[in-house]
């Protein structure tokens, strides 16, 4: 099969190669996908896993990419609960080959039917973006109707599900970005927008949620703005300056299949839409990635064209 696969570490993005790689193999409890969609985020070529495997052993080469939108092509012993031709998507293991190739093989657990309605491109841009976004606001953020939020990144990958997710459960939703992204945001139902680069951010607390996809300085200076009994919640680094009377948490996403199911009845009712911003091939992926300018939205990878009639 072909693949985007890295032998270099240092290198980054220019390590990323198309060639051949070896068919991959479904373990118990796995099915290989047909991938005809993939997700990839810049960051995890910074991740140890994508280096070494569970036991810590080397596993170059290897292939990125963990959002997988496809067709179940194999079943692996003992799985069940999919069957062979199923449309499905989701989140893949951390520490194996990913979904930047023709066949990716992932565990049973971690997929979720995609409806006929949503198409691969949309499918492949849900599972890290969509569980971030839910986990970081209700699981992690406590977030109830009735409160506020401070979203940081509203118009990328997860803040503009985060807006949209948190407008959608009753909440007063304050998103920020460049200027660019104020129509985006405000368009996604954000109450309210700030500029980072020219509004005082001071200004938009208190809230009692804050969801950081940036770190850095904007990580630390959201802390203040957290009301007393409040949350700060990133994935961007473990905060260094915490709330005076608050929580500080940082996390990584866990695969979860049951909401990626509801994220995808969400999408399908028009309560939820994720921001597609280039569509590029499998060959084409390199090129795109390492593009110093992107499309606003995600960019997803599509390997295989989608069937006639979806």
């Amino acid at each position: 099969m072909k693949a985007i696969r890295t032998r270099d570490r240092d290198a980054g993005l220019d390590g990323l190669v198309w060639e051949d790689a070896p068919y991959p193999h479904a373990s118990e409890n796995d099915v290989i996908v047909k991938v005809h969609a993939a997700g990839f985020t810049p960051g995890e070529l910074d991740w140890p896993g994508t280096w070494i495997d569970r036991a810590g052993r080397d596993r170059t080469p290897t292939i990125p990419g963990h959002e997988v939108s496809g067709v179940v092509a194999e079943l692996g012993l003992g799985t069940s609960g999919l069957t062979v031709g199923q449309r499905v998507f989701g989140l893949t293991d951390w520490t194996r080959d990913g979904t930047l190739a023709q066949y990716v093989a992932v565990e049973a657990r971690n997929l979720a039917p995609l409806p006929a309605t949503i198409e691969h491109v949309h499918g492949a841009a849900l599972p890290v973006s969509g569980l971030t976004a839910w986990q970081g606001l209700f699981d992690h953020g406590r977030l109830e109707a009735g409160q506020s939020v401070l979203i940081h990144g509203a118009a990328g990958g997860v803040g503009s599900l985060a807006v949209q997710l948190a407008h959608d459960a009753g909440a007063r939703v304050i998103a920020t970005g460049r200027a660019a992204a104020r129509d985006t945001a405000l368009e996604l139902g954000a109450d309210a927008f700030v500029d980072l680069q020219s509004d005082r951010l001071e200004d938009a607390g208190p809230v009692d949620v804050v969801l950081d996809v940036i770190g850095g300085e904007v990580l630390d200076r959201s802390a203040a703005l957290v009301r007393p009994g409040g949350t700060l919640v990133t994935i961007a680094a473990p905060p260094k300056v915490r709330p005076e009377d608050g929580r500080a948490i940082f996390f990584i996403v866990e695969p979860d299949r049951y909401r990626l199911a509801d994220l995808a009845r969400r999408v399908q009712e028009g309560r939820l839409r994720p921001l597609v911003g280039a569509v590029h091939s499998l060959a084409e992926a390199r090129t795109a990635l390492t593009a110093k300018r992107r499309a606003p939205g995600r960019t997803i990878i599509q390997v295989a064209d989608e069937p006639p009639g979806i």
